[in-house]
């Protein structure tokens, strides 16, 4: 009589490489959570930044064809960005609407952005984040 011996030894992963394996994948997800939610933030503050500097474009070439300004420039401008989301709230000042206008984009309380600091930009170009100011890369 043969007797057929079955070998035991199939093909698969412990359960301590299966952890191992979890734990890894959780590291690297740790890593990686907080340096995508900044590159979003990022985004979304670059979004607002070109969004204040059309808006600029659009009151000067508002004031061209008005040959004034005036509040009736603003039309259309202006409230909550993105319209979708409502993550910045945009104001002009002062009122009414003079040469020496200026853009804000002050974060909603609430959203993603709350500790972005307040985003201006001036009839001079001059950009600030919260109390930096200039004409380079104070939006980063």
């Amino acid at each position: 009589m043969l007797i057929n011996s079955v070998d035991n030894n199939e093909g698969g992963f412990t359960l301590i490489e299966l952890l191992i394996v979890v734990a890894i994948i959780g590291i690297i997800s740790a890593i990686a959570y907080p340096s995508y939610q900044g590159y979003v933030e990022r985004g979304i503050r670059a979004d607002t930044m070109t969004e204040m500097q059309n808006i600029a474009s659009t009151i000067e070439s508002r004031k061209l064809a008005q040959g004034r300004y005036s509040n009736d420039l603003l039309t259309g401008l202006g409230g909550d960005y993105p319209a979708d989301k409502a993550l910045y709230e945009v104001t002009f000042s002062p009122n009414p609407l003079t040469s020496q206008w200026e853009i804000s984009a002050k974060p909603k309380s609430g959203s993603r952005m709350v500790g972005d600091g307040t985003l201006t930009l001036n009839h001079q170009g001059l950009k600030c984040r919260d109390s930096t100011c200039g004409t380079g890369s104070e939006w980063r």
